[in-house]
């Protein structure tokens, strides 16, 4: 328990006063977020966040993360190459296919190399046991879909970094719970990073996270959450088993998976690029019903605890019965934005015609008497 104290505390520390400075550098360079008609933001604010998260999580997971560790060299590599992909994304843009490729090769490290893989579903689609290469192949999907996931969901003050969070911990303590406390470690190191770095995101925004960060985040919690599948496999005798692994994982990243399946699935209906940018997420939805960026947090954060709560309660049930309980729970709620603006559009016109005719009234009263 000292242990992820230490390296909580190191890394929250690291980034707390490691971003002013960055700030400054950001403001002096002219290094900040371009204005686009998606965003919603007209101010210039500096991106570059990645960079305080990424050197804090590494700083502290070098100081503190026991030796016994396996080392995860292929995995360190597969981080370093997404990091430094964002930062240059960050600073001069890069294309969608060339952060792709970025991604699919980490991937391979961390699941051709490293082995860091998917073996079961856990009878998820009547699936147990997966042989090698339909694993890498799933793994190494899951691996580029989470971190896409976060750097999408990005588009809100504190949102990302928030959600990132409230997963990050609820894997941490998982891990602690099991006793696998290497992983647990390496879990709170990155939250660590994370909770310094809201301090100056939360709304309103002194620094955004950028690609480095959204991409660095991401692709620590696909890894967390391969190994939380695999670790759910495992059969203690505890109150901790999971016999629902693969759906639980889902549901406690409910949120931005949720988010990127439902924008690539509108995209493709319209017949778009998946990757192509536009103002159709959840938390967009939600600004247009008028939250602010705050309730909007505040709003997808209680969600994603929902999730994670009832997912938490069911877990002993049937795996495909509550994959369609989580299911079915996801497309309401994430429906529910959008019946409401379309409702309050509606009242509008209806209040706009009642006007007109009340109008047209009043003239036509006042013409007869004239």
């Amino acid at each position: 328990m000292l242990s992820t104290t230490l390296i909580f505390l190191s890394a929250f520390i690291f980034v707390l006063f490691g971003i002013p400075s960055i700030i400054t550098i950001a403001k002096l360079k002219g290094l900040y977020d371009s204005h686009s008609d998606r965003k919603l933001h007209t101010n210039k604010i500096p991106r570059l966040g990645g960079l305080a998260i990424f050197s804090a999580f590494s700083i502290a997971v070098c100081l503190w993360v026991d030796a016994d560790m396996p080392r995860l060299q292929y995995l360190s590599a597969g981080l370093i190459v997404l990091f430094f992909s964002g930062l240059k994304d960050d600073i001069i843009m890069i294309s969608p296919i060339n952060k792709l490729i970025m991604q699919i090769f980490s991937a391979g490290l961390v699941c051709i190399v490293e082995g860091l893989r998917i073996t079961s579903f856990q009878g998820l689609f009547g699936i147990y046991e997966i042989s090698l290469i339909p694993s890498i192949i799933i793994s190494m999907f899951t691996l580029i879909v989470i971190t896409n996931a976060f750097n999408l969901i990005d588009g809100v003050d504190g949102l990302a970094g928030g959600l990132s969070l409230i997963i990050t911990l609820t894997f941490a303590i998982w891990f602690y719970l099991i006793g696998e406390f290497g992983w647990c470690t390496i879990s709170f190191a990155l939250a660590g990073s994370i909770f310094g770095f809201l301090f100056y995101n939360f709304s309103p925004a002194k620094i955004f996270m950028g690609d480095a960060g959204s991409l660095t985040i991401g692709f620590l919690l696909s890894v967390f959450t391969i190994k939380f599948i695999e670790f759910g496999k495992v059969i203690r005798s505890n109150d901790f088993d999971l016999n629902t692994a693969p759906i639980v994982a889902v549901s406690i990243l409910i949120v931005p998976l949720y988010d990127t399946l439902r924008v690539f699935l509108i995209r493709i209906f319209n017949k778009q690029s998946p990757f192509k940018a536009d103002r159709n997420h959840i938390h967009h939805w939600l600004i247009k019903i008028g939250l602010s960026h705050s309730q909007v947090c505040y709003v997808l954060y209680s969600i994603n605890l929902l999730f994670i709560a009832v997912v938490y309660i069911l877990r002993n049930n049937d795996i495909m019965i509550l994959s369609c309980i989580i299911v079915g729970m996801a497309i309401i709620l994430g429906q529910l934005p959008i019946y409401i603006y379309k409702h309050l559009i509606t009242d509008i016109e209806a209040d706009s015609e009642h006007i007109d005719q009340e109008l047209e009234e009043i003239l036509g009263t006042k013409a007869k008497v004239e």
